[in-house]
């Protein structure tokens, strides 16, 4: 078998853009015209599976829009492992998530290669082709496949309509556009279980029932979609994604809620939030590959294990090293010899609703630094950064007026270019050596510039975002969620592009998050917003982000600690030894 794939991005490949360089520089095409790259029936790059080696680098990486991608797959990823693939020169998938009885399988990998994928073939939204994708496959052929394997059972029910399903989908910001109505009357229709209104109350959200769909936050779409889920009477239940848009406090009762409702059923979760992947899972499955060009599970193991695997990019049980650099959280931190100077200073504010109130401490923003915000939605941190803004006026306390620019928590996806928005808003930075190398270059938007905006995956629209953010004149950089979607690689290559913007441009940066691993990894010092989320806000700090943290944990009453091999920050299971010792000292963060 040939083990060098030729991937297109269709998408991304514009012959009338071009000048076809990917066949003129073909070494094929050059001893015989069109036996390599050539324009196939879509009027895209194509080329012959059978004729590709890895010398056709040459010829693809002469392509101006970086649509072509040579691959050279592991030996034992051979067509008889091959589970779908999308088309000509397009993504493969190999291998499927483990599927057990009373166990919640943690599923761990890069964005673009497959676990998505992978869940719609479990099921029954994409029918799995096993590699032939022109005329696709019959149900005897998949349990021939599967005949001797765990999926035996699993794919003979599933054709046989015999399963219960439960899928909450990634993109649940779609919601509103496939239901219309209100949060009352979409968990009535999928309440078989009778629980949903139990899961309302303890997810806070029963003074929302009556709520259109269309009129939510993210956040709160996203309890509705893994209430219905779970109000559902399923065997299997796949989560993609569920704690994106969730403040921290909402994590960990999401966790505790599948671990509650979810007992002898089999539970999937995809998810980039190691210290929640960390707390719900029983076992972890790694996906390895290429994005957009295939991807592979490997064998679940441990959680420990799993996880540790995945930072070092080697799964030891099948000698594969996935990844040429280990994953490094344990980020030295350097003691600056000057102390930062102060950007702007505030007093302390008030601001009052008919029904929320913000009450703010005294602090200062600091030039080269980061002011990590944690807390849970509802408590006014928006609210804040418009007061810095001078959007929104405080009731006491003046505000020094400050230039910010602010990327919001949920960017939306119009039909401009990639490139031609960030021209707009960077204007004349977009031309310069230090913005194509620090933004465009270290966050991979350069791969996708001439895609538009709404043609772009989650991930890659969160970067686009961060970027132009980064792009803008501003005294403070106000960043909101910028972890959401984003893979694990990526969201260290985030934080260090912002850190690093941050210094080098003396300006003051300001992150609200929920992802603990991201947020210490990044932040200088910290604000912590308190109170009754929906009510009143109040807000402690600027204070150090061992502080803070140990103030957030200890409101959720968890403790952290760091594991010794990867560095990943774990949370320690309710009760054990090391959780009492921890909360005995007050040392909720970290040991």
């Amino acid at each position: 078998m040939n083990k060098v794939l030729a991937i297109v991005e269709k998408d991304k490949c514009h012959p009338n853009k071009c000048q076809h360089e990917c066949m003129k520089f073909d070494p094929l095409n050059r001893a015989k015209p069109d036996s390599g790259f050539h324009l196939g029936e879509s009027g895209k790059a194509e080329i012959a599976k059978e004729v590709v080696t890895e010398m056709h680098k040459i010829s693809a990486n002469k392509c101006p829009f970086s649509a072509i991608n040579i691959v050279k797959l592991p030996e034992k990823l051979g067509e008889e492992a091959l589970t779908h693939r999308f088309g000509a020169n397009s993504f493969e998938l190999y291998g499927l998530p483990f599927i057990k009885q009373n166990i919640v399988v943690g599923i761990l990998g890069r964005n673009g290669i497959g676990k998505s994928t992978a869940f719609k073939i479990l099921t029954g939204e994409l029918e799995q082709n096993l590699g032939n994708y022109k005329e696709g496959e019959k149900e005897e052929a998949v349990l021939e496949k599967y005949k001797r394997t765990l999926y035996s059972d699993y794919f003979t029910k599933l054709f046989k309509k015999e399963l219960n399903l439960s899928y909450k989908p990634q993109r649940i910001d779609l919601l509103p556009e496939a239901y219309k109505g209100t949060v009352k009357e979409l968990l009535e229709k999928a309440d078989e279980r009778k629980i949903a209104q139990a899961l309302l109350q303890a997810l806070h959200m029963e003074n929302l029932q009556d709520h259109d769909i269309e009129k939510l936050s993210g956040g709160e779409l996203q309890k509705v979609a893994i209430i219905a889920a779970l109000s559902k009477d399923f065997d299997v239940l796949y989560l993609d994604e569920p704690a994106s848009f969730l403040d921290i406090t909402s994590r960990i009762q999401v966790a505790k809620l599948i671990r509650k409702y979810c007992e002898n059923r089999s539970v999937l979760v995809i998810e980039h939030d190691l210290s929640f992947l960390d707390y719900i899972s029983d076992e972890i499955q790694i996906v390895y590959g290429e994005p957009a060009a295939y991807g592979a599970f490997s064998q679940p193991q441990g959680v420990r294990v799993g996880l540790n695997e995945y930072i070092d990019g080697y799964i030891k049980s099948i000698n594969m090293q996935f990844r040429e650099y280990k994953i490094n959280f344990d980020k030295t931190h350097i003691d600056k010899k000057v102390l930062p100077e102060t950007m702007a200073a505030f007093p302390e504010i008030t601001k009052s609703y008919p029904n929320f109130s913000l009450k703010v401490n005294k602090g200062e923003l600091k030039k080269g630094e980061v002011l990590a915000i944690m807390g849970a939605n509802g408590l006014g941190k928006t609210t804040f950064l418009k007061l810095l803004a001078g959007e929104e006026k405080p009731d006491e306390g003046k505000v020094e007026k400050l230039k910010i620019a602010y990327k919001e928590q949920y960017p939306k996806a119009g039909e401009e270019k990639v490139k031609d928005y960030l021209q707009r808003i960077a204007g004349k930075n977009y031309h310069l050596g230090w913005y194509k190398q620090n933004i465009l270059e270290k966050l991979g938007i350069q791969n996708y510039l001439e895609s538009h905006m709404n043609h772009i995956s989650g991930g890659e629209l969160q970067k686009v975002y961060i970027a132009a953010a980064l792009s803008t004149e501003a005294e403070v950089i106000a960043l909101d969620e910028p972890s959401a979607f984003i893979d694990v690689e990526d969201r260290l290559k985030v934080a260090e592009v912002i850190k690093e913007f941050t210094e080098k441009k003396e300006v003051s940066t300001i992150v609200v998050d929920h992802d603990v691993q991201f947020i210490d990894y990044l932040g200088d010092q910290m604000l912590v917003f308190e109170g009754e989320s929906g009510k009143r806000g109040e807000v402690y700090g600027p204070c150090s982000k061992e502080e803070g943290m140990n103030r957030v944990l200890k409101m959720l009453d968890i403790t952290y600690r760091k594991d010794k091999d990867s560095k990943i920050a774990r949370i320690n299971k309710p009760h054990s030894q090391l959780d009492k010792e921890q909360k005995g000292k007050g040392k909720y963060y970290y040991n």
